[in-house]
């Protein structure tokens, strides 16, 4: 009787085994929950593109950052949203600021329990909702824009922040950061750089959540989506000027160029699994066509699979809770 030579069925016969031989796993603390700050709510907001995920207000962010944590999120990346804006983004270092009084409040209530981070960005801030500075013609001035990035990462590291991360894809953001922090003598403050952050149809979501005032595309500043091996190019720079960390965003439609990141990067590769990412699984799920749980771990195991040592998720906390309760099944 004829038979197959090899049998890599045997090592998928059981839960049991599958779990011995599985090379790439989730843990708790390989995951970020980014979190919204609403100056002037008084209550959290729903986010109607991203059910489950809210602006909040300053005790309601307290109240869900120390739930996260005790599920054992490795970290929080947090977003401000003001109530006034203007064409500097001057609430951005304003020690007052939405953002730096919600790093400052964290900071006392979490102490050293959790990784706290701090977007330095000011979209959320200007009234046009450009990631930086203009200058006379309209366009993005990208070394004013440095200017008022030093500004920021001395007041969210004042605030608070462990991990500061220049999100604009500015021309040697990385390099005006660390010389700011080093002068101001802020050396154990890491730089987590958003080394490839492409001008993705996904940040949808994430405009309503920032109340973004945009008009147009970043297409000027943020990577091509066509463009492969220029985020190499991006993380040669990030890398040269300091980086501590780097980052690739978004996450599942960019896992070819995480796997380049990750297999050149020496310092740890993040992914951000963004709010359009969050927003599609979600209305899958409403309508019955996915099952959440899997479909969550799948997801998140894909990008840790394809070289990210950590994720920013908006499913954190949800997924913390997951893994803890598969892993209770499994009597670990």
């Amino acid at each position: 009787m004829s038979f197959p030579a090899q049998r890599p069925r045997r090592l998928r016969t059981g839960p049991a085994v599958r779990s011995l031989v599985r090379q790439t796993r989730v843990h708790p603390s390989d995951l970020v929950l980014p979190m919204f700050v609403a100056e002037g709510n008084r209550e959290p907001v729903p986010i109607t593109s991203m059910p489950g995920v809210y602006q909040h207000s300053f005790d309601s962010l307290r109240r869900a950052a120390e739930h996260a944590t005790v599920a054992g999120v490795g970290g929080l990346m947090l977003f401000g949203v003001p109530t006034r804006r203007d064409s500097r983004g001057s609430g951005a270092d304003a020690p007052d600021g939405v953002l730096n009084r919600a790093l400052g409040r964290l900071r006392a209530d979490l102490g050293d329990t959790t990784v706290l981070m701090s977007d330095l960005c000011l979209d959320e801030f200007t009234d046009h909702g450009h990631c930086g500075v203009l200058d006379d013609s309209g366009r993005v001035d990208n070394d004013a824009t440095l200017q008022r990035y030093a500004e920021m990462a001395l007041a969210q590291a004042s605030a608070g922040a462990d991990v500061v991360a220049p999100s604009g894809m500015m021309d040697g953001q990385v390099a005006a950061v660390r010389a700011a922090l080093e002068e101001a003598g802020h050396t154990d403050t890491a730089i987590l750089a958003y080394t490839a952050k492409y001008a993705s149809a996904f940040y949808g979501p994430f405009r309503e959540a920032v109340a973004s005032s945009l008009t147009g595309d970043r297409a000027t500043y943020q990577q091509d989506p066509a463009n492969r091996t220029e985020a190499r190019r991006e993380l040669d720079l990030d890398l040269s000027e300091g980086a501590d960390m780097v980052m690739v965003k978004p996450a599942l439609p960019y896992l070819d160029v995480l796997s380049d990141v990750a297999a050149t990067s020496d310092v740890p590769v993040a992914a951000y699994h963004v709010s359009g990412e969050y927003a599609q699984l979600e209305a899958a799920v409403d309508r019955g066509w996915l099952d959440r749980e899997a479909a969550v771990l799948e997801a998140l195991t894909s990008i840790r699979r394809a070289g990210a040592q950590f994720v920013l998720t908006y499913y954190a906390d949800y997924a913390c809770r997951l893994l803890d309760r598969t892993d209770r099944n499994h009597g670990e």
